[in-house]
């Protein structure tokens, strides 16, 4: 099949992961330009330098770069880095025209698979995350766990402490948690909900 056959494959393909399986799952629609332009970008790229032959090479070194400079600029859920870097992987194999086609169609399958399996599994134990504004200063991080968890009707996973200010008697905290039966918030000594979320 002529090279075009993968710039199409590589269109359906980003289609069905971020159309398909991420935006459905996750709901992160400030996450889809994302991966978009990663993925046309690194087919663009790798295209123009499939016919050197260092191409091969800078794609893994482009690949390499963006993630690292996509991974520090924000924190990612670890299902949110495996869609990143199948839309990078995606990129790379209709850009470098180094196989037969139809191998490049299958691995390029074999991705979106491996996406659509490994997030299905971990569906099953979901995870959200909050920002939120306390309108106490907890410095033991026994008892904030006890009272998020309190809070948000969930089990905490995990929580960052991100500002204890105890002059104004607040903390600021940054938590991931499995939603459980019920993770509408309790206003706190009458501070509106909405002062609580930042």
């Amino acid at each position: 099949m002529p090279t075009y056959a993968l710039y199409v494959a590589d269109v359906i393909a980003i289609a069905i992961l971020v159309f398909g399986l991420f935006l459905p799952r996750h709901r992160r629609p400030e996450l889809v330009v994302a991966f978009l332009t990663v993925n046309v970008g690194v087919l663009a790229v790798s295209a123009a330098l499939s016919s050197s032959t260092i191409g091969a090479g800078l794609g893994l070194g482009l690949f390499g770069i963006l993630s690292i400079i996509r991974l520090r600029s924000e924190e990612l859920a670890q299902s949110e880095i495996a869609y990143y870097f199948a839309a990078l992987a995606l990129g790379l194999l209709s850009g470098i025209d180094q196989s037969p086609t139809w191998v490049d169609i299958a691995l390029m399958t074999a991705v979106l698979a491996a996406v659509a399996i490994g997030d299905t599994i971990m569906s099953t134990r979901r995870t959200e995350s909050q920002q939120l504004l306390l309108d106490r200063a907890i410095t033991d991080r026994t008892a904030l766990i006890a009272h998020l968890e309190g809070l948000l009707g969930a089990e905490v996973v995990s929580v960052s402490v991100l500002r204890t200010d105890l002059v104004d008697d607040t903390t600021l905290v940054a938590v991931r948690y499995h939603p459980g039966t019920s993770t509408e918030m309790v206003p706190q000594h009458g501070i509106p909900q909405q002062e609580m979320l930042r």
